[in-house]
């Protein structure tokens, strides 16, 4: 995209009407910073394997619940290609990054809009346990908000399918193309209390947690050891920041770990990661 038609589009997203007051905001500040426009306007964040990965903020190059509607639509949209899909529906978890939750409701209720089943999580999970919470739930497919090992102003969507591995380049393919097709301003989203009525918004049950808990000490080779050594031994541990704390130590409470110790500075979730 040329500077003429990043400026067209980045005129035609101040122009809304109902454009989201801080990201409204933001593209009022750089009004006349030619090299800002072209920077978030000049392509849209592309989906890979991995998802969407971007900086936060307002445009088609940064992460924004407009660009996440859009992609949620376009996986809801190739969900619907599979009978059945949608009644499956997708998992939904998010991290402790910043918008990780908004983004995560703003999936569910886009799903919800075109009619696919959205399962999402009450509080902040690690990856693995979404992964696990696909296959659990016999969802089609899964969603995480995390970007990873990026800086903080960084958020991501992340697909994964019914297998609990992260989506395959032909299904990111035809998943992106979906979402070519859509109009950031022009997706549906379904109120959270409609979507609960209609039972297409559920929380994901504890009872997933709990069967994940109980799969991953069966995984243990010794536990007789490790409870045998559990009173002696002492662990140190540090989530920095992130959502690993509560399963971390839940599991290594229940394999009979009795002295863990969480890193003060770094236990608390922070979408700053401060330290």
């Amino acid at each position: 995209m040329d500077n003429s038609a990043a400026r067209e589009e980045y005129l035609r997203w101040a122009a809304q009407r109902d454009m989201d007051s801080a990201l409204g905001a933001e593209l009022a500040s750089i009004a006349g910073d030619e090299a800002e426009i072209m920077e978030r306007f000049y392509a849209p964040l592309e989906f890979g394997t991995a998802g969407l990965r971007g900086i936060l903020g307002a445009g088609t190059n940064r992460m924004n619940v407009y660009v996440v509607r859009r992609a949620a639509a376009g996986l809801a949209r190739y969900i619907l290609t599979f009978p059945g899909g949608a009644a499956r529906g997708v998992a939904i978890a998010y991290d402790s990054r910043y918008m990780s939750r908004e983004f995560a409701l703003e999936t569910a209720l886009t799903l919800a809009a075109h009619g696919v089943r959205a399962h999402l999580f009450d509080s902040i999970r690690p990856v693995p346990v979404l992964s696990f919470a696909v296959r659990e739930l016999k969802a089609i497919a899964g969603v995480v908000v995390t970007a990873s090992h990026n800086p903080p102003k960084y958020n991501g969507f992340k697909v994964y399918w019914e297998d609990g591995g992260q989506s395959e380049p032909e299904q990111a393919g035809a998943i992106y193309a979906q979402m070519l097709s859509l109009d950031y301003f022009s997706i549906p989203r379904m109120g959270e209390g409609e979507a609960r009525e209609k039972g297409l918004l559920l929380s994901v049950p504890q009872s997933v947690d709990e069967e994940y808990y109980r799969l991953s000490l069966s995984l243990l080779k010794r536990p007789e050891t490790v409870r045998a050594m559990g009173d002696k031994l002492k662990l140190v541990y540090t989530p920095l920041h992130g959502a690993g704390l509560i399963p971390v130590r839940e599991l290594l409470g229940r394999m009979g770990m009795e002295h863990v110790y969480a890193v003060p500075e770094q236990e608390k979730p922070d979408g700053a990661f401060p330290t």
